[in-house]
C-alpha cells in the first residue's frame, strides 16, 4: 500500500516536472472539450466539417481542444435494434464507416484525415467513391471494412445513439456543436469563439487573439438538417425564418 502511495507521488512530480521543461505549457493544461454529433450525408454536416472543422488544426488551437466526432445525428433507432437514417440507407452505412475509422484508428490525426475525405465527396456529391480515400490517405482498408462486415460498427453505432439520445438539452439537429457540455445551437460555425472563451489556461493561443473571432452572434442564420424525418419543404422554410428572427430578436406584427 505504501508503495504503491510513493508511485503515484512520483508520477505526479514526474508529470509537472515534464510539463514545466520537456513540453509546452498548454500541452499541459484543461483541454476544452468539442463535440460534434453529426450524420454523414448531411450537406451542412459535411459542409461544416470541410470547410469549418479544420480551422482548429491551424494557429495552435488544435493544443487546446479535444475534438470528438459522433456519427448518429438524426437517425431513429428501431425497437429492433435497426437504424432509420434521414438520408436513407447510404447515410446508415457511412455513419457505420466512419464509426469505424474512429475505432480503427483512435488518433484524431490519423481518423480525422479519413472522415474529412469521405465528408468531402459528400460535400461534392460524389460519396459512392469513399473506398477511395484509403488509397488518397495510405490508411489499411481492411481494418474498416471487417469492423463494417463483423457486426463491430452496428455496436460502435448503437453506443453514439445512447449518447446521442441522452443529450441534455436533447439535440434539435445536426451539426449539433457541443463546447464544454453547452451546445451551440445554430451559433456552431462560430465553435472557434466560444472555444477560446471556453479556454481557462494561462499560455496564448494566436488562433484566439484573432480579431476575426471576436464574437458575432446573430449575424447570419447558419443552416442544419432538422431532427424531424417527416417535413415538408414549407415548413422546413417556415422554421428556417422562425429561427432566423429569433436570433436577430425581432417579433412578428400581432
Amino acid at each position: 500500500m505504501e508503495f504503491s502511495f510513493q508511485k503515484n507521488v512520483i508520477s505526479y512530480f514526474l508529470v509537472c516536472f515534464l510539463c514545466f521543461t520537456q513540453f509546452s505549457s498548454i500541452s499541459c493544461e484543461k483541454k476544452v472539450s468539442l463535440t460534434l454529433y453529426y450524420e454523414s450525408l448531411c450537406p451542412y454536416c459535411s459542409n461544416f466539417i470541410v470547410n469549418y472543422l479544420p480551422k482548429i488544426f491551424k494557429n495552435g488551437l488544435i493544443d487546446i481542444v479535444d475534438l470528438k466526432l459522433v456519427p448518429w445525428g438524426n437517425t431513429k433507432l428501431q425497437p429492433d435494434n435497426t437504424f432509420k437514417c434521414q438520408h436513407g440507407k447510404a447515410e446508415c452505412f457511412l455513419d457505420i464507416v466512419e464509426a469505424c475509422a474512429i475505432d480503427a484508428w483512435p488518433d484524431l490525426n490519423e481518423h480525422f484525415p479519413f472522415i474529412y475525405c469521405v465528408e468531402s465527396l459528400v460535400y461534392h456529391k460524389n460519396y459512392t467513391q469513399w473506398e477511395t480515400c484509403f488509397e488518397k490517405l495510405n490508411l489499411k482498408k481492411k481494418l474498416v471494412t471487417d469492423c463494417v462486415l463483423s457486426g463491430r460498427g452496428k455496436e460502435l453505432e448503437l453506443q453514439y445513439a445512447a449518447e446521442t439520445n441522452a443529450l441534455q438539452p436533447p439535440h434539435k439537429y445536426v451539426p449539433w456543436v457541443v463546447v464544454d457540455g453547452q451546445p451551440l445551437y445554430d451559433d456552431y460555425m462560430d465553435f472557434i469563439s466560444f472555444i477560446c472563451k471556453a479556454y481557462k489556461g494561462t499560455a496564448p493561443v494566436p488562433s484566439c487573439s484573432s480579431s476575426i473571432n471576436v464574437f458575432k452572434i446573430g449575424r447570419k442564420f447558419n443552416p442544419f438538417c432538422l431532427k424531424q424525418t417527416a417535413m415538408s419543404k414549407l415548413s422546413t422554410v417556415s422554421s428556417a425564418i422562425s429561427s432566423w428572427l429569433n436570433r436577430a430578436k425581432l417579433t412578428a406584427p400581432a
